[in-house]
């Protein structure tokens, strides 16, 4: 018998490898000062294009008074307890009900967290005789809660909706023999290529198959539709998502998130959910905050305006200029670039240093082997000054990237990194 740690010992895993050679500058960076679009990175400023503050209430001041009468008025540990026991408020349920008014729902339910969530409730919706069928690109808390079910589960090509209707169709023989039902899940937008669902396709197949529709729109709520309530609203089928899930994490530049469906079928999640039945209430000062911040989202358009502005003009600018962004349909934006993962490293380094420029990097194994994307999330507080800068460092670092000066500098950069 081999010692439990044997494995840890002799494979770190695909991106623990490079532990010695990128933590503390490409993984695990630390960003210094006020939540904006410019930050202290190892002492120096930069444009930060890796916050996920979309409309930048982060640090807007209105927030910050909220939030600090609320943390003054209630502390950090009110209410006490889960919200079965002995954790539930008046202030948890309005939330809850401007939430379901929001996103046009007939009720919602607060989740402590947007990862623990989605987990939960992908648990709570289906049972053994239930099938699954869901997006192969779905972020992680979708994959963790499929994990969690005992029955079969089939993954379609991503945003495939040919894929989609094939795998809807082994699922119905399926379930046929089980009795069970079918949840398809999909995210409302696609956080690392910035692609929207395919929702309103997946709805029309509807009309062919009998399942329901459970949604993450993480990067829609806030920032896509007419009135900020999400890929569903933008896509005019927002009345057609069977269970609504959004996280405070993006737009609402905070800790929690919620679902939203059907009174009957909250009720059950309420009563279902091991995430939140056995887990304190979200903290008093997160809920008081989370209002203000709904109430500014509904109210405050020019803050969505001036995201639209600043998205247009940085996507804009990469496609005159020539770049790769893929189809994003919102306000993610990703920059595909051809290199190796050393390269990338001292592309990333250049860029920082010498430009000024904060964003993430993505490499193998996230994304295909030769390739390097750079991801970026225009926030409301960014300014089209930031977005000229930006544009002008990026096709400064794809000329040395494209005339090898990366790939001679990759090993020496790897080192000095190795050596810090």
């Amino acid at each position: 018998m081999r010692d439990l740690f044997d494995k840890i010992y002799k494979d770190k895993g695909p991106l623990g490898k490079w532990a010695s050679q990128a933590e503390g500058y490409f993984v695990f960076p630390k960003l210094e000062g006020p939540i904006s679009n410019r930050m202290k990175f190892q002492g120096k400023e930069v444009i930060t294009w890796s916050i996920n503050d979309y409309l930048g209430l982060a640090d807007h001041p209105e927030v910050r008074k909220v939030d600090a009468e609320a943390a003054a008025s209630y502390g950090s540990a009110y209410p006490m307890g889960a919200r079965m026991m002995s954790g539930h408020t008046d202030l948890h349920e309005q939330l809850q009900n401007e939430f379901a008014a929001f996103v046009n729902k007939e009720a919602a339910y607060l989740l402590n967290f947007g990862y623990q969530g989605m987990v939960s409730t992908v648990d709570a919706l289906v049972s053994k005789d239930d099938i699954i069928v869901y997006d192969v690109d779905a972020h992680a808390c979708i994959i963790d809660g499929v994990r969690l079910h005992m029955g079969k589960r089939f993954t379609y090509k991503h945003n495939d909706v040919e894929s989609i209707e094939k795998n809807l169709q082994r699922a119905t023989k399926l379930a046929e023999q089980t009795g069970g039902g079918i949840l398809l899940i999909s995210e409302g937008v696609f956080g690392m290529r910035g692609e929207q669902g395919k929702l309103r396709e997946i709805v029309a197949l509807k009309e062919k198959y009998n399942f329901r529709l459970f949604v993450d729109d993480a990067h829609g709520f806030g920032t896509l539709g007419a009135t900020g309530a999400g890929a569903g609203e933008e896509q005019g089928v927002q009345d057609k998502i069977d269970v609504y899930f959004a996280t405070f994490a993006k737009s609402m530049a905070s800790t929690g998130a919620f679902i939203a469906a059907d009174q009957e079928i909250i009720d059950y999640l309420k009563y279902n959910l091991r995430s939140q039945m056995f887990a304190k209430s979200l903290q008093m000062q997160l809920v008081v905050g989370a209002l203000k911040r709904l109430e500014m989202l509904r109210t405050m358009p020019e803050l969505r305006e001036k995201l639209w502005e600043n998205v247009n003009a940085l996507q804009g600018g990469l496609k005159k200029r020539g770049f790769d962004i893929g189809t994003t349909q919102s306000c993610v934006t990703p920059v595909y670039l051809k290199g190796s993962i050393p390269e990338a490293m001292a592309l990333v380094k250049d860029l920082r240093e010498n430009h000024g420029v904060f964003c993430s990097i993505v490499v193998y194994p996230v994304i295909p082997k030769g390739l390097i994307l750079l991801r970026m999330i225009p926030t409301a507080s960014h300014t089209l000054q930031d977005v000229e800068e930006t544009l002008d460092a990026f096709s400064a670092i794809r000329e040395r990237l494209e005339n090898g000066t990366y790939k001679r500098l990759s090993a020496s950069v790897s080192a000095e990194i190795e050596a810090q």
